[in-house]
């Protein structure tokens, strides 16, 4: 299938990243990361979500974790030195990152934020977030993504 090339594939592709691209369907209403990972036909595990929180002065902080995972609030606050930290609110996702939910890539955002990718993404072969648009999945080494947004790994998920 011919897609569109989204800023993420862009930069990507600007910086010589191998990625496949997987796409889907979208279904009526909200679909969870599980149902992604169906209908893409990959791993539940190898599928990650983006999370954008931000600090009381509005400072945002990216998160990436596995989609079957919940963000652990406190590890994801302690990694990036801060005391607080809380989901940014929707309404502010596309005018920040360029990005709207459920097509938020942790590539390609307006600006580079400081991101953390859980460390169990350092146990899988491959590691899939979105594309940068919703029904668009892509697949890439968890190196190339961390040279991408210059993030760090850590563990940052409720046990």
């Amino acid at each position: 299938m011919k897609h569109k090339k989204t800023n993420a594939m862009r930069m990507l592709d600007r910086a010589k990243i191998d990625y496949e691209v997987k796409t889907f369907e979208l279904e009526d209403g909200h679909m969870d990361g599980e149902r992604v990972a169906e209908l893409v036909g990959e791993n539940v595990h190898d599928v990650f979500k983006t999370l954008v929180l931000e600090n009381a002065e509005h400072d945002h902080f990216v998160f990436v974790v596995p989609v079957s995972e919940s963000l652990d609030m406190k590890a994801a606050a302690s990694v990036v030195n801060e005391k607080k930290l809380q989901l940014m609110p929707l309404d502010n996702l596309k005018q920040v990152t360029g990005y709207i939910r459920g097509g938020c890539s942790p590539v390609g955002m307006k600006h580079l934020f400081p991101t953390t990718i859980d460390q169990s993404a350092s146990l899988r072969e491959k590691i899939i977030v979105s594309g940068g648009q919703r029904g668009i999945q892509i697949v890439l080494q968890l190196e190339d993504l961390v040279s991408m947004t210059n993030a760090q790994v850590e563990d940052i998920t409720q046990k």
